[in-house]
């Protein structure tokens, strides 16, 4: 027990103390199996010497038969150790290692014992030095655990210098305080060969306690990231609804607007409602991509429109806080390489931080072509970077002192955003600042260099002075949905179009309002309802009974299986928030085919 507590007190944990123990066991199987070959050269001397072999054979033969023995019980232990607690195993086994060790000490020094009373001094002094040898090598090799040298070395240094005491005569002083001070040296370098084992066990110990914090940390926040993702894919539906509904409202209040004077301010909210739709749908994209369901590759992005279609976004914004917020480019358009939803990410996360720090002046938006290549710029005359700062500014969740005390809501996201954003598509980026006076961001493109084709971004959305006015429609339509507020907001919108409209919450009702003789050109059927039923059954089966019906599922899911399956067998899937200028388009094209 005494032993198991000077393990302990070098404050390491069990699993450590094993690693420890296990050393030192296997340099004491190691070293009983190679003592006895250190015995023959010896045993042949004192055959030519002439003396007799009897003890020093029979000393060869018995540490022959301790190797086996020792690797017997090396063997037991491994079985122990895999199958019994740490601490068990300790305690059972470091007392028996001292002691192993402890023969080990007497059985080596023994030899200079039992050897023939030869008065040869060379003989002696070499058997010393072999001795001395073995002792130092273990010197090294024992101390893992302490006390298992000490055990070893106490008891080969006493017998050894025992022996020198009872067979040497003239030279006795002379090599018993060499043997002594060299023994001195021996055991003051066991200590710091000791010291240098635990380091490197507390060392191990806490790489190892680093390494599952991190491991931890990575789940867990890879684990976040999946909670985000699927709370988004499931409140998907749910979130969709009320921007869905205000886009068709408003329009509806648009077409029936008599006022001059409401119309800008309509417009702006049409404006705002898009500008929602737009960002909530670069939330989930951007989710897909974090969740490595979407691909990004290098497409033709027209960089002036998507900016013209980014700064109407926060124009209001800088109106609102007498900041000026302007844009400078080339007149030619310029197409450069990368991810559409990422670009459009980068410069909204770029302007919005401009915008966040900046308290007087304003933002600068710049394209400047730079060869083969494109530099996109936001200069700001905000607070500003300091250099010891300038480093951490695009790592999550790090914020400036400054910025704290101008807007304390920011989460530090935004250039990580952009950062991930970057890397994502291979993209340069960077920042000057200079504290008090203002920053630049910027990210650098590859100018697009293939053959002029259309392009997938949409033209800016530009606030016009005067409304879209869509041309009336005739007929009657069909819509299951069992969300209050977007059925109204069909009705609203649809029957300003000149649509007559009924809206069904479940099967039942829709196939009642079919069995009244109501007859729809078209259907369009919300996946998710209330009573549990699948929309897409209820188009399927709307179909069957109006083979000369058009329709189209119309949900708020962005990862839904039904609706994958729908769209593989060739129905036409929309998505919430629907746009009315889409809608009005899809119903014309029905109206004019019935």
């Amino acid at each position: 027990m005494r032993f198991f507590q000077s393990l302990q007190k070098d404050g390491i944990s069990s699993p450590a103390q094993i690693r420890l123990l296990n050393n030192t066991f296997l340099r004491l199987v190691f070293s009983f199996s190679a003592v006895p070959f250190v015995g023959i050269p010896f045993a042949i001397w004192i055959y030519l010497l002439g003396d007799k072999l009897g003890p020093t054979i029979t000393w060869i033969i018995i540490y022959l038969l301790c190797a086996v023995a020792i690797r017997i019980l090396h063997r037991r232990y491994q079985r122990e150790v895999k199958e019994h607690d740490e601490e068990d195993v300790l305690r059972r086994w470091l007392p028996r290692i001292n002691k192993i060790a402890f023969i080990h000490g007497l059985g080596i020094s023994s030899l200079y014992l039992i050897t023939p009373q030869t008065q040869n001094f060379d003989f002696f002094l070499l058997l010393n030095i072999s001795i001395a040898a073995i002792v130092a090598a273990n010197a090294t090799h024992l101390t893992p655990v302490i006390s298992t040298f000490t055990c070893f070395f106490f008891a080969s240094w006493g017998v050894l210098n025992i022996g020198i005491i009872w067979r040497l005569d003239d030279l006795i002083f002379i090599v018993l305080m060499l043997n002594l001070l060299y023994g001195f040296a021996i055991y003051r370098h066991a200590l710091t060969s000791h010291a240098y084992f635990i380091q490197q066990a507390l060392l191990e110990e806490k790489s190892s306690r680093l390494a599952e914090q991190f491991r931890q940390a990575k789940e867990e926040a890879e684990q976040a990231l999946l909670d985000k993702n699927q709370f988004l894919t499931t409140a998907s539906h749910d979130l969709r609804q009320p921007v869905h509904a205000m886009g068709f409202l408003i329009e509806a209040i648009i077409h029936r607007n008599r006022d001059d004077s409401l119309t800008p301010q309509l417009l702006d909210l049409q404006q705002s409602v898009r500008s929602v739709h737009l960002m909530f749908n670069s939330l989930l994209d951007l989710s897909k991509i974090e969740s490595g369901k979407v691909l990004t590759a290098p497409t033709k992005v027209d960089i002036g429109a998507l900016l013209d279609s980014v700064i109407t976004l926060f124009r209001e914004e800088a109106n609102s806080r007498a900041l000026r917020l302007s844009t400078r480019r080339p007149k030619r358009r310029i197409h450069v390489m990368g991810d559409p939803l990422l670009v459009r990410q980068s410069l909204i996360n770029l302007i919005q931080n401009a915008l966040r720090y900046t308290q007087q002046g304003g933002v600068l938006v710049a394209i400047r072509p730079r060869g083969d290549e494109c530099l996109v710029e936001v200069w700001d005359t905000g607070v500003g970077i300091a250099d010891d700062e300038k480093g951490k500014i695009f790592s999550p969740y790090y914020r400036l002192e400054l910025a704290w005390k101008i807007d304390s809501a920011g989460h530090g996201l935004g250039l990580a955003v952009v950062a991930r954003c970057a890397r994502l598509m291979k993209v340069k980026y960077g920042m000057q600042s200079i504290e008090g006076k203002g920053s630049r961001f910027w990210m650098r493109f590859t100018q697009y260099a293939g053959e002029e084709i259309a392009t997938d971004i949409p033209p800016a959305d530009n606030n016009t002075s005067s409304p879209v006015r869509y041309a009336p429609l005739r007929g009657s339509c069909l819509v299951v949905d069992d969300d209050p507020l977007v059925t109204s907001a069909w009705e609203s919108l649809m029957s300003v179009w000149g649509i007559n409209v009924r809206c069904a919450a479940s099967a039942d009702e829709a196939f009642a309002i079919i069995d009244d003789g109501f007859t729809p050109f078209a259907v369009l059927c919300d996946q998710r309802l209330r009573s549990g039923e699948s929309g897409f059954d209820i188009l399927k089966a709307l179909f069957e009974r109006l083979p000369d019906m058009s329709g189209a599922m119309v949900s708020g899911e962005f990862n839904s299986p039904v609706l994958l399956e729908a769209e593989q067998e060739g129905y036409l899937v929309l998505r919430k928030p629907l746009e009315p200028a889409k809608l009005h388009a899809l119903l014309t094209q029905w109206s004019g085919c019935r």
